[in-house]
């Protein structure tokens, strides 16, 4: 842009100077001394303005980098912050159902066992934090060590359907793949998977007993266009916006009752937009929610 300026400066004082006026229709060379006062005069400015437009594009530079890299910071301060208040309830838990049973030798065998079990459903659930925490570092910090595959996201969702089949119908649910055959894409299978089985397991986490899930897609050409929809209970519209950020919580007191990590739709997200697609959250005219996403082929 700089030397866009400059160019334009130079050759409007170049011909201004050989025109002299408004009512020559010709170039003339330059006949007196003050033409090249003039054209010396316009150089001086032009060099000027350019160190007046360098400065400031570099201090915009400066500002903007600046903004930037305080708002980063601020992100990992208050991600920090998420990371050590989801850590903090599990391993509390973990430490005060041992050391109860250490501390009391003559607790009843029945108790112990109740307190081993919560302990090691405590364990579980900081295993799967750590492992959430670690998917979203991969993306963020090493995107361009992932493998890439071809992946078969009709086998995998007929894979995953049985794998949520018991927690599906013990809340009275129904999950419906209408996928068409040979949905592939080339992607990240781990990265991939976690795309549809967190919506999956989200859906069942919240949509309420009796509820009916739905994936399907549609062939666009150079990509696969993704519906994820559920209709039960939906999303308030002023949660709506933020559900894909990291560790936000609706209902803070059942998220973590449910065993969830607060990362599931974040991780979502980025693995979608890693695949150099797009996702959005709706709610259902009749009720519910509902993904719209795209997967390059």
């Amino acid at each position: 842009m700089w030397a866009c300026v400059m160019g334009i400066f130079l050759v409007y004082a170049i011909i201004f100077i050989l025109f002299e006026d408004y009512d020559k229709h010709f170039l003339q060379p330059f006949d007196e001394v003050s033409d090249w006062h003039l054209l010396l005069f316009s150089v001086v400015v032009m060099l000027l303005l350019g160190w007046l437009l360098y400065r400031y594009a570099h201090r915009m530079d400066e500002r903007i980098s600046r903004e930037q890299m305080e708002k980063q910071n601020a992100m990992r301060r208050q991600l920090t912050q998420n990371i050590a208040h989801e850590l903090k309830t599990p391993v509390a838990s973990i430490l005060g159902y041992t050391d109860t049973i250490l501390d009391n030798p003559d607790i009843t065998d029945e108790t112990k066992q109740q307190f081993i079990q919560r302990t090691n459903a405590q364990a579980r659930r900081l295993t799967a934090l750590l492992q959430d925490i670690s998917t979203l570092n991969r993306m963020d910090y090493a995107p361009d060590m992932l493998t890439m595959e071809r992946i078969d996201i009709s086998r995998m969702m007929a894979d995953i359907v049985e794998e949520t089949a018991l927690a599906v119908v013990s809340k009275h649910m129904r999950l419906n793949n209408c996928l068409p055959e040979d949905v592939c894409i080339q992607g990240n299978w781990s990265l991939v998977y976690s795309i549809f089985r967190n919506l999956v397991d989200n859906a069942i986490n919240y949509a309420g007993e009796d509820a009916t899930i739905e994936v399907s897609a549609e062939d666009q050409g150079s990509h696969w266009a993704f519906i994820f929809r559920d209709n039960g209970a939906g999303v308030t519209e002023e949660h709506l916006p933020r559900i894909f950020e990291r560790f936000y919580r609706i209902d803070k007191g059942r998220s973590r009752n449910m065993g969830g990590t607060g990362l599931g739709l974040a991780i979502v997200k980025n693995a979608v937009l890693l695949h150099g697609g797009q996702i959005s959250a709706s709610n259902v005219v009749d009720g519910g929610l509902q993904f719209d996403f795209i997967l390059k082929k």
